[in-house]
């Protein structure tokens, strides 16, 4: 054991026993280098031909707004809905019979004197629904022909859109004088249509609604009056009884009311517009 620990502690040995570990690790430090060195190289090689060969089809690029079976998407269907409701006050105001009913009840709170009763927004509500009671028909033909066809993808939207616009056409070319689509054909000097189903939507429209405030006037007219010879009556008694200061109005107004409530003026005045589609 003596013989072991001095050739342990030998200071030459240990040396050469060093040197060895440092050859060993100087080799294996080499090996690694060349293995790193040839993994960058074929990583950053470059190909000799890069360009990819060419497609003999050139790529495209299609859409498709349609869902299952040929049907529309319901994007699509929200959107056209979302537009219909945008505009729906002006196709109510103006291609339905909204505005005829509307000026005509007006036209009545006048002749009454009465300013604030009903109010507007109890006559417009009034004037809607009854504009829906009578343009029912028309939407019914329109659902029939155009939104149930386009929904179910048996027809386009641009077909679906023509025939959606026959029945109003035909509903406002009932309702429209021959005198106001000749004013109209003139001022925008056209020729004049053949028939009535020639006439373009951009003249039927503002000669429906002429037609309709000049229908509304002579009801206003018819309604005004018997209010009217009641304000005479009532002006002459208290200009003979001397009574100046005391307004008419405040006389005769409980004495309309009264005439119009046993005569049942609302019903008079909503079965007559409505029998005049």
């Amino acid at each position: 054991m003596s013989a072991r620990r001095s050739r342990r502690d030998d200071p030459a040995e240990a040396a050469a026993r060093t040197r060895r570990h440092l050859r060993r690790l100087a080799l294996l430090a080499i090996v690694l280098g060349g293995l790193c060195l040839v993994s960058v190289r074929a990583a950053l090689a470059v190909p000799a031909d890069p360009t990819p060969p060419a497609d003999p089809t050139p790529p495209t690029v299609s859409v498709d707004i349609n869902g299952v079976a040929g049907s529309p998407s319901t994007t699509l269907v929200v959107l056209a809905a979302t537009t219909v409701l945008a505009v729906a006050p002006s196709l109510i105001l103006m291609m339905t019979s909204f505005t005829k009913i509307f000026v005509v009840l007006s036209l009545t709170r006048n002749a009454l004197g009465l300013q604030g009763v009903p109010p507007n927004q109890v006559m417009a509500g009034l004037a809607l629904f009854l504009s829906l009671f009578i343009m029912a028909p028309v939407l019914s033909d329109i659902n029939d022909a155009a939104i149930q066809p386009y929904l179910s993808g048996a027809v386009p939207f641009s077909d679906a859109l023509t025939a959606a616009v026959g029945p109003l056409h035909d509903f406002m070319t009932a309702h429209t004088r021959q005198e106001d689509i000749a004013l109209l054909t003139r001022a925008a000097g056209i020729a004049n249509p053949a028939t009535p189903a020639d006439v373009g939507m951009q003249t039927l429209v503002p000669a429906f609604m002429l037609s309709e405030l000049r229908a509304a006037f002579i009801i206003g007219f018819v309604i005004y009056v018997p209010f009217l010879v009641i304000d005479l009556v009532v002006a002459s008694v208290l200009m003979s009884m001397g009574m100046m200061m005391l307004p008419p109005v405040m006389i005769s107004l409980p004495f309309k009311i009264l005439l119009f409530v046993l005569v049942d003026g609302w019903s008079l005045i909503i079965t007559n517009l409505v029998a005049s589609y």
